[in-house]
């Protein structure tokens, strides 16, 4: 008997989760999934590379807090026409977060706690970049729970089913669309992988994973904004995000090329993790006394 595969992909049977008199988003869960999963592939690879894991906890804490209003801001000034009234620009809990505002406001969170605590902002950068590719793509999942970030009209094995209620004006009668949510959280994954093989069997100079990232996911971005149907700013005929994604694809291209081939200046390297030494009492003496004065 062969494998029967179903025509395309069924929509979701619900959004939430009941608890007694408290109604639980998946789309709020898939979030903390992502942000938890991202989070620990990025310290597993800053503790590999020397660094100090209990950092990465502290940097997603307030990467994940400015990230969210980061995200809500680019969304709400992009999308003003889709909201319903000044209240429903907090509805976080709907979806309707913009990933360039998150990352830039997680990252400029992020590197401000990681530049505080002496550590390498460029080296944690490349040892964010999977794990951040990560937590995006399992924060897709949240996207197909609320039937939202779908595409054209299509019949394809992996169409995706969107019930009545969330189906485009002028558009109910037909049941099956792109699931651009899906081509996203696949892309990510395989940028993920990528970017931890580059590192791997090359020598890359930091923050270099970190501008393949911003590169590579944009240039994904290019392509499935030709999918979507969903409302959005326009110019020039293409949506507002193509262009977004196209001048990051061409900067992160650039930075990457510039960080690579640029010349040294001689310097070395930031360590990691520069643990700041703790006073103890007494003068901390250095390696450069010891000789001078035989201690040691």
């Amino acid at each position: 008997m062969g494998l029967l595969l179903p025509a395309d992909i069924p929509a979701p049977p619900f959004r939430e989760i009941e608890l007694g008199s408290v109604d639980i988003r998946i789309y709020a869960l898939t979030l903390i999934g992502g942000i938890a999963i991202g989070a620990w592939v990025t310290m597993l690879r800053w503790r590999a590379g020397g660094g100090d894991p209990d950092l990465v906890i502290e940097v997603a804490l307030w990467a994940t807090v400015f990230g969210l209003i980061g995200g809500r801001l680019y969304h709400v000034i992009t999308s003003s026409g889709q909201l319903d009234g000044p209240l429903s620009a907090f509805a976080v809990w709907e979806g309707g977060l913009g990933i360039w505002g998150g990352i830039a406001a997680g990252a400029a969170a992020g590197a401000i706690v990681v530049r505080r605590r002496g550590a390498s902002v460029a080296r944690f950068m490349d040892a964010a970049a999977p794990g951040i590719l990560i937590g995006q793509g399992i924060g897709r999942l949240g996207n197909y729970f609320n039937q939202e970030l779908y595409g054209e009209p299509t019949d394809l094995p992996w169409a995706l089913e969107v019930a009545l209620g969330f189906r485009p004006f002028g558009l109910e009668t037909v049941e099956t669309y792109h699931p651009v949510f899906l081509y996203e959280l696949l892309w990510n994954f395989g940028v993920a992988a990528l970017l931890i093989w580059i590192g791997w069997r090359f020598r890359i100079r930091a923050p270099g994973l970190f501008a393949l990232y911003v590169s590579l996911y944009s240039l994904g971005r290019i392509f499935w904004e030709q999918f979507r149907i969903d409302p959005s700013e326009e110019f020039l005929g293409q949506r507002l995000n193509f262009f977004v994604a196209l001048v990051l694809f061409l900067g992160g291209l650039a930075a990457f090329w510039v960080i690579q081939f640029r010349k040294s200046d001689g310097r070395k390297e930031t360590p990691p993790d520069r643990a700041v030494p703790r006073r103890t009492g007494g003068a901390k003496v250095t390696p450069a006394a010891k000789r001078r004065t035989g201690r040691g």
